[in-house]
């Protein structure tokens, strides 16, 4: 396996989508001359040209719009989104178009389409773009969202979000860019809707996906210290949710905390917990401990947004607090 970083294992994926498949594009606002962002797509406009490589206007609605047209006629379009939260901009087309046009028209057309989305915070880009609205996107049936934490996964669900034949939100970490891990060589997927056991442990389960899943690593290296072995269970995509993995790991552990980045009121760690709740009770032997952000907009200021934001130790207190 090759060591490369979460930025390599997506563009690598993006790449040879491409090439294997005419019908792959990317549009998106600087994706092409400039090469993203974040630099995923560099490279891409001099290797695949302006009709594979779409620069767009600064509007939301008509980058997703067009992917949406696109799809309905056969081609697979990827739409980037230099965050996530611009996707408020064109909330109507995800959530009322692309999520639904499939089933109102009773499968007559299917759309093929990725939109990536950087999201998160950590990176002092302000309230109002520092946002991890993941949980609102996976209230509406009809769409997909995956959130990879590592390289591995990242490169094998991308591949396979591209070949669906449904729309598929993909959220990136703003983060996570440099994170490194091993990704498998050769040609290799992942499908979407499983969760996974990234660590094994038998004292409590931690429940979590993307940047979660980095700080979650960590903090069971700080619990391993003190004889405390976690196991992670890392969902990976949030719709659909694939609950068996963390039900499987709670049964054995009988105590369980959720680590997310977004906010606790209304989140993934409220779906997840209730979860649990409906089909374990039995198993309960402490309360269920939600880690999350602060409710508040995120500040801009450093040290106030990284005390806002989850971090390594308010996971190990958690986790003793289950386990005590």
């Amino acid at each position: 396996m090759a060591k490369i970083t979460m930025r390599e294992a997506i563009s690598q994926a993006l790449m040879e989508e491409m090439d294997r498949d005419p019908a792959v594009f990317i549009l998106g606002e600087e994706v092409g001359v400039w090469g993203g962002t974040y630099a995923v797509t560099k490279g891409f406009y001099d290797k695949y040209g302006a009709a594979r490589v779409k620069d767009t206007p600064i509007a939301e609605n008509a980058i997703i719009g067009a992917a949406i047209g696109a799809a309905m006629v056969g081609q697979r379009p990827i739409a980037e989104l230099m965050t996530i939260n611009f996707a408020f901009s064109a909330m109507d087309y995800i959530v009322n178009q692309a999520a639904k046009l499939r089933y109102m028209f009773g499968g007559q057309f299917t759309l093929p389409m990725v939109i990536r989305a950087v999201g998160g915070g950590g990176r002092q880009l302000g309230a109002t773009h520092s946002q991890t609205p993941d949980a609102i996107f996976a209230h509406f049936p009809g769409l997909k969202v995956v959130s990879p934490g590592t390289p591995e996964d990242a490169k094998g669900l991308l591949k396979s979000a591209i070949r669906s034949n449904d729309p598929i939100l993909f959220i990136e970490h703003a983060t996570m860019y440099q994170v490194r891990g091993e990704v498998p060589e050769g040609e290799y997927t992942i499908p979407i809707g499983k969760s996974k056991v990234q660590r094994p442990g038998k004292d409590l389960t931690i429940v979590t996906y993307c940047k979660g899943l980095e700080l979650s690593m960590k903090a069971a290296d700080e619990l391993a210290k003190e004889d405390i072995e976690a196991e992670i269970v890392d969902l990976r995509t949030l719709r659909p949710l694939d609950m068996e993995p963390v039900l499987e790991s709670f049964k054995k552990t009988n105590r369980a905390i959720v680590v997310e980045e977004g906010w606790k009121s209304y989140g993934v760690g409220s779906e997840v917990v209730s979860r649990i709740y409906e089909e374990a009770f039995d198993y309960v032997d402490a309360p269920i401990i939600r880690v999350a952000q602060k409710e508040v907009p995120l500040p801009y200021n450093r040290t106030l947004e990284q005390a806002a934001l989850p971090q390594v130790p308010d996971i190990v207190a958690a986790a003793k607090e289950v386990v005590k």
